[in-house]
């Protein structure tokens, strides 16, 4: 990571879960973070849980990523105040339990804006700065199992994942799509699809807590292990799973 010393990461979803693990690591490793989220003051929150000399390296920001304008916002903040950002981690997503045939169609809108719109905004902005200042940047996306397969529900339960895979396959699509433009348009930028399993985060539905299960630190893990990678590697898609995980 010690080309990573003192550059701009920014986070999205920083306020729980993976989001919040990684941007505690990254800081810890020398990074100057960039933690987006609605819940800004879990962020802000989050500076306490660090050494007192590390916490003016943890800026926390209200965005929501599923609006555009909010995502702009966010972003000419950071370009205005750190001068540019050199990692994007796609971490924000949404889902609401229930079945695709009945539940509110705007709560299957809100799921297809946030976790596939909001990685477009966010990474068409962080390209920018990257490619403005010839930067060879790191974007992470985060994934799922679900964005290659469908999987079953535990037990006897209803599938109760509805738009949520549709969009996480929709992430591995934009992975390919993104290296093959970063790559035709002569850039040195990485791009990396994390699909993690079964993991201990908010948005889990209930029935799931009876799998072996990873937690919000072994994914942030495996994100440093991408980010660390010399400038000639490039991972593509890393698949993170618990031991013993039926899928």
């Amino acid at each position: 990571m010690e080309r990573w010393q003192n550059r701009v990461a920014v986070v999205t979803g920083a306020s729980s879960g993976i989001g919040a693990a990684l941007a505690k690591e990254l800081v810890r490793a020398g990074v100057i973070v960039v933690g987006l989220a609605r819940r800004v003051e879990r962020v802000e929150a989050l500076k306490e849980e660090l050494p007192d000399e590390l916490q003016s390296h943890l800026h926390a920001l209200k965005c929501d990523v599923g609006v555009e304008a909010s995502v702009a916002e966010a972003f000419d903040w950071i370009e205005a105040e750190l001068g540019g950002i050199d990692i994007l981690v796609n971490n924000a997503g949404l889902l609401y339990s229930g079945q695709l045939l009945t539940m509110p169609v705007e709560q299957l809108q809100h799921v297809l804006q946030v976790n596939l719109m909001g990685v477009v905004y966010c990474t068409q902005r962080a390209f920018r700065s990257m490619q403005q200042r010839d930067v060879a940047g790191h974007v992470v996306l985060i994934n799922s199992l679900t964005g290659h397969h469908i999987i079953h529900p535990p037990s006897e339960s209803l599938q109760t994942l509805n738009m949520y895979p549709v969009t996480k396959h929709g992430i591995t699509a934009l992975l390919e799509i993104m290296r093959q433009e970063m790559s035709g348009l002569k850039t040195q930028i990485k791009v990396t699809s994390i699909s993690p399993g079964v993991t201990r985060t908010e948005i889990l539905p209930g029935d799931y807590n009876i799998l072996p299960m990873l937690q919000p630190e072994d994914i942030a893990a495996g994100i440093m292990y991408a980010l660390a990678t010399p400038p000639h590697v490039q991972v593509h898609q890393l698949t993170i799973k618990p031991i013993g995980e039926p899928f």
